[in-house]
């Protein structure tokens, strides 16, 4: 039978908003532990328990149907600031916008009749604004006073709600854990962003897809191994390379491919170390919570921003594992490997395997191509896309990464909506070899393999053992060499056959509009030796040229 609450409650509850309000008109240093205070003195016949919302989700248990939760605001003694919205998020997390609208409260304090079990208490929500403006709140849980149920300070039908809400809090409920602003919280949103990316949209060279896969499952098959041979069960991975290709929706292929497990593996995601405490207590925060969601996969998005010098031996610390990090992976990626300290990138026990994302070659383009064919092979009368016209595109985007393969395709399908019929360049159009004066076409593209590895080296040679003179010397040489230097010759698309049949296709006459575009904005970008765009993150981003070097392509000379 349910427990039954005290008629003095109402009372209490009253002389309690007072004190709110005047609570909150004075100076106070230790907001909780007054509310607890005033929560005591209005509430003598309850016992208090004050808990921490993000660990004890009390609300979200009742939401997710294992409790009730009546919010009383009959009296008007309730605190919260009111908003319209007219916007409301769908079951697929897009924003669907509303005829009315609705409004919503932030609450600042409010009281609660809760149930659970056929037990009855109150919880009263109480928030504020802390030093640095971030909303925080809390919840205290009042349970009716009972001698036979209070031990040792703590009320036994407490003690069982907590219980049952915090290992339901604990778990993951469509959602994914995210450290930013110096703490970790669940972000049904990253979870939602990350649905739908199977390994079927991961375009890579089979090896290195193959290995990458198999090296992360078979980590959390293996315990058994790892235990036997009494080598600790943790592991790293990098990936690396210039932006655009495929190392973020590799990560999403990954979280959702472990969620889908019989036994799902949770995924961390680390945002940033900023802290008002500073990065060493964010690390230690990241560390413990994911000693605790073991086995699980940890992800360190941009590692080389994230590792400060200053911070890097407490980082590596953590890495290292004074403490236990049995069954934590860690996936760390990052633009620039050069960034990263060789303690971070050539110790075997910390991230052991590196695996590098190139600019594609022509095989993993048309691979990409075929997969943008899929998306309209149910669509024949929108896109005219035979899937001839893939191995054409792949010819014509050579030194494209697949961030700007996906920016031809939709900027192609953007201009095709619009009736556009492509603008096709004719042949005097295109930049002939005259105009660099070379006799053949050329495409200047990144060499990511030899731009990461010589970059660091190069630099350290110029200027190791010689003094100030020798160097400014050598500054004055290169200037001059670079002056003396003949133009970069002009990027232009390949020569590429096209089949009589497809002369007249719309479709890929937009697609070569595009491309030769696009092509004109990698060479823009070229001036810009610190183009904008390098931290961009995503598969959606045009990518600017990294400073590197780079190898000229040859192709044949045009008839």
């Amino acid at each position: 039978m349910a427990d039954t609450v005290p008629s003095t409650a109402q009372s209490g509850h009253k002389q309690l908003f007072g004190a709110w309000l005047d609570f909150n008109g004075a100076s106070r240093s230790n907001i909780e532990l007054s509310a607890y205070k005033l929560i005591l003195e209005a509430h003598p016949e309850y016992h208090t328990t004050r808990i921490e919302v993000g660990k004890c989700d009390l609300m979200g248990f009742a939401k997710a149907g294992h409790a009730t939760a009546a919010q009383d605001r009959d009296d008007g003694l309730y605190d919260g600031v009111r908003a319209y919205y007219n916007t409301a998020k769908s079951k697929d997390g897009t924003g669907k916008k509303l005829v009315n609208g609705y409004l919503s409260d932030q609450v600042y304090f409010s009281k609660w009749r809760y149930t659970w079990d056929g037990l009855d208490y109150l919880i009263y929500t109480i928030a504020y604004n802390d030093a640095y403006g971030r909303y925080t709140n809390m919840n205290f849980v009042l349970a009716p006073h009972s001698e036979e149920l209070v031990k040792d300070g703590v009320h036994a039908n407490t003690d069982k709600l907590l219980i049952a809400a915090g290992k339901w809090t604990k778990d993951l409920h469509d959602e994914i854990y995210v450290f930013d602003d110096s703490s970790w919280g669940k972000s049904n949103e990253l979870w939602r962003s990350v649905q739908g990316a199977t390994w079927e949209d991961v375009i890579l060279e089979p090896a290195l897809k193959h290995n990458l896969t198999k090296d992360v499952l078979n980590f959390f098959d293996n315990h058994d191994i790892y235990k036997s041979m009494t080598v600790p069960w943790k592991r790293g991975i990098i990936l690396h390379g210039v932006p655009g290709n495929g190392k973020t929706i590799t990560i999403k292929a990954l979280i959702n491919s472990l969620a889908a497990r019989s036994v799902p593996i949770p995924s961390l995601y680390v945002k940033s170390f900023d802290s008002c405490n500073g990065a060493k207590w964010s690390i230690e925060k990241i560390f413990s919570h994911a000693r605790k969601m073991a086995p699980c996969l940890l992800i360190f998005e941009d590692l080389d921003s994230l590792v400060e010098e200053k911070t890097r031996s407490y980082f590596l610390n953590e890495v290292d594992g004074l403490e236990s990090n049995e069954g934590i992976l860690m996936i760390g990626s990052t633009n620039h490997l050069e960034r990263l300290d060789a303690s971070i990138t050539k110790r075997p026990s910390r991230f052991d395997r590196k695996y590098h994302f190139k600019v594609p070659n022509e095989a993993p383009r048309a691979a990409y191509a075929r997969f943008w064919h899929r998306k309209f092979a149910s669509k024949p009368d929108a896109v005219d896309f035979p899937d001839e016209i893939c191995d054409i595109v792949a010819k014509l985007t050579e030194g494209f990464s697949f961030a700007y393969m996906q920016e031809l395709f939709m900027a192609s399908l953007l201009e095709l909506s619009h009736g556009d019929d492509g603008g096709y360049l004719e042949e005097e159009e295109v930049p002939s070899s005259s105009d660099s004066g070379s006799t053949t076409d050329a495409v200047v593209v990144e060499h990511p393999s030899k731009a990461e590895d010589s970059d660091a080296d190069s630099d350290e040679e110029d200027g190791e053992g010689k003094d100030e003179g020798e160097n400014d010397k050598d500054e004055d040489k290169k200037k001059e060499k670079k002056k003396a230097a003949p133009p970069k010759p002009k990027r232009v698309i390949p020569s590429v056959e096209v089949p009589d049949h497809l002369q007249d296709n719309r479709f890929l006459r937009v697609l070569t509009k595009q491309a030769k575009i696009l092509l004109e904005q990698m060479d823009n970008t070229e001036d810009e030796p610190e183009a904008a765009g390098l931290n961009v993150k995503g598969e959606r981003a045009v990518v600017a040229t990294r400073r590197s070097k780079a190898v000229r392509i040859t192709r044949r000379a045009r008839a």
